[in-house]
């Protein structure tokens, strides 16, 4: 997939191109639905699919207090992108400049001249130019205008609500990865450097691979998880490889020596794995159990014991 930053990068001549416009944060089953129906419409004008996104939340300009955490960082969403099969994203920086521009000019600058856009794909609540005054009937009136169609995609349900990524970010933050899952089509996933911690799971016979506290992606509910750890090696070039691991998101509230919640993954059966320095992938499947202090090292031991066995017979389910 190719990346462009700024629309003055798209090289002339690019189109025609479908574009389908969102924050796409987490790609979920509701994005990729647009990204599928785009694909289609591409095909018989052979066209290629774009999607144009932002470098953050726009509500982090225009409402901060209201801006929630991000699912997926931008290198997250872009490599989710590419997997759902877009050509191209335009990743446009959200600044003061981008907000104040009004939504004809928008239209020219992003989608006409620099996209030649034949097809644009926005969802029902779809806003843009200067205070939100652009809406999807203005855009199809300036689609007659400038000679694209416009296609208002309407949400996919699930049950009685519509699947949006407020939903996957509650689910998390309940601890439900597997709900979570069903509305991305996938497990969630957080990834980062590898880092050295405190060594205490190599002390008590389970040796883990902290990830460091930029992780990206949203972290979800505190308590102890199934999942795998990809790893993607400090060389780029390396093969990736995937484990089984159980892994724990918080404070180490037993210890009480945490200052900031962590996301640790121990790979079942391996002690000797090195993996200080690579970037990994850690992916949440299923949760085990919510997290609790313990009295004492041998309870917190032997409940370990009984989380990775937990781990194991979830991860072969």
């Amino acid at each position: 997939m190719i990346v462009f930053r700024d629309p003055s990068e798209v090289p002339h001549g690019f189109g025609p191109c479908v574009v389908a416009i969102g924050k796409f944060d987490g790609v979920h089953s509701g994005h990729r639905a647009v990204i599928d129906r785009a694909r289609v419409a591409a095909t018989p004008a052979n066209a290629r699919v774009v999607a144009v996104t932002f470098d953050r939340n726009p509500l982090s300009l225009l409402r901060p207090e209201l801006c929630p955490d991000p699912l997926s960082s931008v290198d997250q969403k872009l490599a989710l992108l590419a997997d759902a099969g877009v050509d191209a994203t335009l990743v446009l920086r959200f600044d003061e400049a981008l907000a104040g521009l009004e939504p004809r000019a928008f239209v020219e600058h992003v989608l006409v001249d620099a996209l030649g856009v034949v097809t644009v794909m926005v969802g029902d609540d779809f806003r843009f130019g200067r205070g939100g005054t652009g809406d999807p009937a203005l855009l199809t009136q300036l689609g007659q205008e400038y000679g694209f169609e416009v296609d208002v995609v309407g949400d996919v349900q699930g049950g009685s609500r519509r699947v949006s990524s407020t939903w996957v970010r509650d689910l998390l933050s309940a601890g439900d990865v597997e709900g979570a899952a069903r509305l991305l089509g996938r497990p969630h996933a957080v990834q980062g450097e590898v880092v050295h911690g405190l060594k205490r799971g190599r002390e008590l016979g389970f040796p883990t691979a902290n990830l460091s506290a930029d992780a990206e992606g949203y972290i979800p509910a505190d308590g102890v998880y199934a999942g795998w750890l990809i790893d993607q090696a400090a060389d780029a070039a390396a093969p990736i490889t995937r484990y089984p691991a159980a892994i724990s998101v918080g404070t180490n509230p037993t210890f009480d020596d945490v200052s900031t919640r962590q996301v640790e993954a121990y790979v079942l059966d391996e002690t000797d794995l090195d993996l200080y320095g690579h970037r990994v992938q850690i992916l949440f499947t299923h949760r085990i159990r919510g997290m609790v202090a313990f009295e004492g090292v041998p309870k917190l031991v032997a409940q370990m014991t009984d989380d990775v066995a937990r781990a194991r017979a979830a991860l072969r389910a």
